[in-house]
């Protein structure tokens, strides 16, 4: 019959549904439909339309014990009707996208108009050249080869440009391929399991189709949507989906709708698998996610990159809450606005683009004063109106070199360095298991200053393991040797725990060779599992002699019973019941207990408590969770009321209590101690209890004993915080974090909490920089909240990886240390690249300047400056950038928020260094000719050729980089340049390959480079004034910088002008907007940019420092920036917040963060 109804619908069913093949009684859309309906509705329908849950399984042909036949071509067919259970990610970006979000920074702006400009002048050439009754302004000609050359200048420019673009777009490319390739490896690892042709197989999520009889127990994440066809205690969190925390009891005949993305809490059971992939209830809210947020993307520019790389499980149905959904934007545009660095750089970058403005503008005005006295005042000129051509060639010339000095101020290496030193740190972390998944992640980690840790699976190895065992009357503090067991007592013991435990719990033989067992299910049976492994004996054939469909009765476990139970029938009638759990609970209900000899001796209350103070409690005092197992035998006839809970879990007798620890990862303990060492306070966050909790943090080194610190439970920690009416106030955390270690038995609200407090706190002169590590859903809000969240990558859920900046692969602590130990690489990597570039720069802006307003001719050539600035800075931004980190990295404190970028050592290095750069190349420019025996290049006539003069000076200027670019790998006022240089080859091959190049460039560059050759003798001398630089810089190291009284104030300025927190907020308001617009590409970019800010400062302090600029000093522009120099200069780096007056430029960073 119902084969006839099946066939008769199905032929109705065939004209109005043809596009599904006519294969099953229920279409795609009806199972769609039906599974949007909730509780009684569904059963009513269910009712209705089938019948029953066994009429859908045949509709849909499979068998509810059965499951489907699992062949290849039916298992195709299910999928071409019913699709498959996978959602497709969102688009990457293409990389012509990624470009034009590179080419938004604003570094690069400038210098792409610098470019145009001086292309667009170098192909001006006005009539009237020829009229010789026009003034003529001595030396101010540009001879034939470098008019003939001018727009090399231009094209490099852009040319290094394009490079930046290039490297910028491909880095993030390569990051976000990298990333799909890690959640694609993620996605095929998660299997679930199935029953196929009465076999119970594990396979992929993505594999399980319409018609699968799919088995859901305790901790799944059900991949599907579904029925609920049969089992014991379900209970589901469905508030992934209906925002709802309380448990929905599911049964046949009340609710049996299984969602997909929801948590199994309690319970086992069967479903029948109704609609898979985007058809599921999480399919459909991420289509809509997914449709919604291409419009978002083109409303707001500003949409992670990575959001779509995650298109996992269950992230987005967080935004079916509705309030969510905002949040999760604005979250993804704090996490851009957070990086400390970004902030200073960009700081940095601004002055140093005023700095080199209020330069250019300068020597423009003299150069033009200059002229226009000479002329018509000294020379008393009449202006021709023939001339005026003449006359404007003139002042776009003085034009030309204005821009000459800004671009030379500008350092087009910053962005570079910053991309690719933060680019080779995320290649190098991906080998240290850390996928970063936000770039700016991996140098904010540098400045963390607390780590907030999860227990389970970060410090421990989340593989449960019985360390210690009480059997027959004695306390073994390691695995018993299986000899001295009774055989009677072994024999209960296996069989207690091979049955008595769900059959889905297995170990499996190792992946790897020396690998650990790989452990399947749930991780405290596991380790009961494995404890009679290590007794020598097998659980697997007790198993397969009592299969699970024979056992009689299963009490599961739930948080109320903290025990389970499973009665078995023995060959003779009668009943034996198996039960473990939490021990004080079982303990209680147990009469008899086993002696050494396997008999039954009867355990009264008192034998009870000594138990407790004997066994128990020292376990629980070395971080154990103790569990006790224990049997009961009842009589065939009368046959017990199974129902009656209370007197069948009675009357125990125990066979055994073990003590089961989660292990300290073996590198745990070693990576707190460096993290203490590198003045990082490790707080341990866990839902476990205090005991355990303490015992363990003992065992890390986040406490130790006799020390002042805090081990707070949940509850206690809320009752601190909270006032009268039960708000947070932030002075109460405020009393409590800087002592507090361990948080137990805490929730995750506790969790976001905290971090949220140590965030915000003013307590410390520092503002706290705060990491988190999670691997649960439950972690989400505290991973957003944290400056870096850590995710796990094996144990972690989706939500977990979807909130976080770093994904550990290896779900290891240390890790993390790693982490750190990078992050603070990069920040040195770009100081490092800094004092080089800001030397090179405030020296050949000051030749610049004065060349062009003494001589009216700059002895650095503007192809010259071009070769210094931006071959050897992008050489050098290479070179430095990838230094490897070294462990010293971890001895120092951690940087902070407010520490300067450029330190005063690092500021000392850079002025002593531009000192005795401009004295040498000074005294060559004046006295060198006499020096040498050679003609003077100075005021050399129009159009002659270059001369050896200012070709020494060239020569001798980038011998002096060279040198000076080895110093600049040092910036803590080390005393040893060379150390750990050969681990670095690509800096060596940089150093030698710009030397073969310059040799290159020396003798054969001829004009374009306005190069004369040079003789040996007149190479050694500058290769030997270069190697001055090594000397002259083992002079510096000698001065200490606590004398260098101008620098001190310099770095006592930020302390004072700490900007009121409002200010701060408002003005972090007005950037929000700006850099809204800007998108993640351009953070770099901005960065970079930043950079250049210092540099011009510290153009200017020599300006207002240096004698020869005494003439300067009135300039109050620049005074007022040296001060802002000044400020840059304090202790160990940049204080942006406070170093540019103008507060729109405040770092987004100083922001509190929501």
């Amino acid at each position: 019959m119902g084969d006839m109804t099946n066939s008769d619908f199905y032929s109705k069913n065939q004209r109005n549904e043809s596009s599904h093949g006519g294969e099953f009684g229920c279409t795609m859309e009806e199972l769609r439909s039906l599974m949007e309906l909730r509780g009684t509705e569904a059963v009513v329908k269910i009712k209705e339309t089938y019948g029953d849950t066994e009429a859908i399984c045949r509709r849909l042909k499979t068998s509810p014990v059965e499951g489907l036949p699992g062949t290849a071509p039916d298992l195709e067919k299910r999928k071409q009707i019913f699709g498959q259970n996978f959602i497709p990610p969102k688009k990457p970006k293409t990389f012509l996208q990624l470009v034009w979000e590179a080419l938004q920074d604003v570094t690069l702006i400038i210098l792409e108009i610098a470019a145009i400009i001086s292309l667009g002048l170098s192909f001006y050439h006005p009539p009237g050249e020829g009229n010789e009754g026009c003034a003529t302004a001595q030396g101010g000609a540009e001879d034939e080869g470098e008019a003939e050359a001018g727009w090399i200048e231009g094209a490099a420019i852009l040319l290094s440009v394009i490079c930046v673009v290039l490297v910028t777009a491909f880095n993030d490319w390569s990051k976000e391929k990298q990333f799909r390739g890690l959640q694609s490896r993620i996605e095929q690892e998660q299997k679930f399991t199935v029953v196929r042709a009465g076999q119970v197989v594990q396979i992929p999520v993505a594999e399980i189709v319409v018609g699968d009889i799919a088995q859901v127990k305790y901790g799944d994440l059900l991949p599907a949507d579904g029925l609920f066809i049969q089992g014991n205690d379900l209970k589901i969190d469905e508030s992934s989906l209906t925002g709802e925390s309380d448990q929905v009891r599911k049964s046949v005949d009340k609710d049996p709708m299984l969602l997909s993305g929801t948590h199994v809490m309690e319970g086992s059971g069967r479903m029948l698998v109704t609609a898979v992939g985007v058809n599921s209830q999480t399919g459909i809210i991420f289509t809509l996610l997914g449709a919604g947020g291409e419009e978002e993307e083109k409303k707001d520019k500003k949409a992670k990159q990575q959001d779509g790389a995650a298109a996992m499980e269950m992230q987005p149905l967080k935004s079916a809450e509705g309030g969510d959904a905002d949040d999760r934007k604005k979250a993804s545009m704090h996490k851009k606005e957070k990086s400390v660095l970004q902030g200073k750089l960009t700081k940095l970058a601004v002055q140093i683009g005023k700095a080199g403005l209020v330069m250019s503008a300068i020597t423009v005005i003299i150069l033009v004063l200059y002229f226009t006295v000479d002329t018509f005042v000294v020379n008393k000129k009449p202006w021709l109106p023939e001339c005026t051509p003449v006359y404007v060639q003139y002042f776009v010339k003085f034009f030309i070199i204005g821009v000459t000095v800004l671009v030379v101020a500008v350092p087009e290496g910053l962005p570079l360095a910053v991309t690719i030193s933060l680019a080779y740190s995320v290649k190098k972390m991906m080998k240290d298991n850390n996928l970063v998944r936000h770039l700016d992640a991996c140098e904010t980690m540098g400045n963390a200053t607390a780590i907030c840790s999860d227990k389970t699976g970060t410090l421990t190895t989340n593989r449960m393991t019985v360390v210690q065992a009480y059997v027959g009357d004695v306390h073994y503090k390691e695995i018993p040797d299986p000899s001295s067991i009774n055989t009677n007592t072994m024999e209960l013991l296996v069989n207690a725990i091979a049955i008595n435990s769900a059959y889905t719990t297995k170990i499996l033989p190792p992946e790897k060779e020396g690998a650990l067992p790989r452990q399947v299910g749930n991780k405290t049976e596991c380790g009961l599992l494995g404890f009679v492994l290590d007794l020598k004996q097998d659980y697997e054939p007790v198993r397969s002699q009592m299969p699970e469909e024979k056992l009689y009765k299963v009490y599961t476990f739930n948080s109320v019973r903290k025990s389970m139970s499973t009665v078995i029938k023995l060959p003779d009638e009668s009943f034996r019941m198996y039960s473990k759990g939490a021990s004080e609970i079982v303990l209680k209900k147990c009469c008899k207990i086993l002696n050494g000899a396997g008999e039954p001796r009867v355990f009264r209350p008192r034998d009870r408590d000594e138990m407790v103070k004997k066994v128990i409690e020292p376990m629980a005092c070395d971080g154990l969770r103790t569990i006790c197992v224990a049997y009961r035998d009842f009589p065939s006839s009368p046959e017990p009321d199974w129902d009656n809970e209370n007197d069948i879990l009675n009357d125990l007798t125990c066979i055994c209590v073990v003590g089961i620890e989660d292990p300290v990862r073996p590198e745990v303990p070693e990576a707190i101690r460096k993290c203490q060492r590198a003045g990082i306070t490790v707080r341990m966050v866990t839902g476990d209890n205090i005991n355990t909790a303490r015992a363990i943090a003992i065992k890390c080194g986040i406490i130790h004993p006799g020390e002042d610190f805090l081990c707070l439970e949940g509850k206690e920690f809320n009752r601190r915080i909270r006032n009268e009416k039960g708000e947070i106030e932030q002075e109460r955390i405020d009393k409590i974090w800087p002592k507090l270690r361990v948080l137990a038995r805490s929730s995750p609200t506790d969790k976001h909490t905290l971090v949220k407090g140590i965030i915000d706190s003013t307590h410390t002169e520092q503002r706290q920089v705060v990491a988190v590590t999670g691997d649960g859903t439950n972690d989400g809000p505290a991973l957003k909240k944290a400056d870096v969240g850590f995710a796990m990558g094996i144990a972690g859920t989706d939500v977990a990886k979807e909130a976080s900046d770093i994904i550990l692969t290896d779900d290891n602590f240390s890790s993390i240390v790693k982490a750190v130990m990078w992050g603070r690489n990069v920040y040195d990597s770009i100081s490092k690249f800094l004092q080089f570039q800001l030397t090179v720069n405030v020296v050949a802006v000051i030749v610049a300047f004065t060349g062009a307003c003494i001589t009216q001719d700059s002895p650095l050539k503007a192809v010259q400056m071009l070769w210094v600035n931006l071959i050897m800075d992008t050489f050098a931004s290479l070179a430095l950038a990838t230094e490897p980190p070294t462990e010293t990295l971890l001895l120092r404190k951690p940087y902070g928020r407010n520490k300067p970028l450029i330190s005063r050592t690092m500021m000392k290095n850079i002025l002593g260094h531009a000192v005795y750069q401009l004295a040498l190349i000074f005294t060559l420019l004046f006295v060198g000719e006499k020096m040498f025996q050679i003609d003077s290049g100075r005021n050399a006539p129009l159009h002659s050729p270059p001369s050896e003069h200012y070709t020494i000076i060239f020569n001798t200027f980038v011998m002096m980089q060279l040198f000076n670019e080895i110093n600049a790998r040092k910036i803590h006022g080390e005393r040893n340049v060379f150390d750990g240089i050969f681990r670095n080859p690509i800096f060596c091959t940089i150093v030698l390959g710009t030397f073969a190049i310059q040799i290159v460039i020396v003798q054969f560059g001829g004009k374009p480079f306005s190069c004369s050759p040079l003789q040996l003798d007149q190479w050694m001398w500058c290769i030997f004034i270069g190697l001055g630089e090594l000397v002259w810089g083992q002079v510096i190291a000698t001065i200490p910088t606590s004398r260098l009284k101008f620098l001190k104030e310099a770095g006592r300025l930020t302390q004072k002008e700490e900007i009121p927190e409002e200010e701060l907020n408002e003005d972090v308001e007005e950037i929000d907007h700006a850099e809204r617009e800007l998108r993640r590409g351009q953070i770099l970019w901005f960065r970079g940019l930043n950079r250049i800010q210092t540099q011009i400062e510290v153009v200017n302090t020599f300006k207002s420092g240096a004698s020869f600029q005494g003439a300067l000093r009135r300039q109050s522009s620049v005074t007022s920036q040296s001060q802002d120099v000044a400020n840059l200069s304090s202790p160990s780096r940049v204080s942006l917040s406070n170093a540019l007056s103008s507060p729109t430029s405040l770092p987004p960073a100083a922001a509190g963060q929501g």
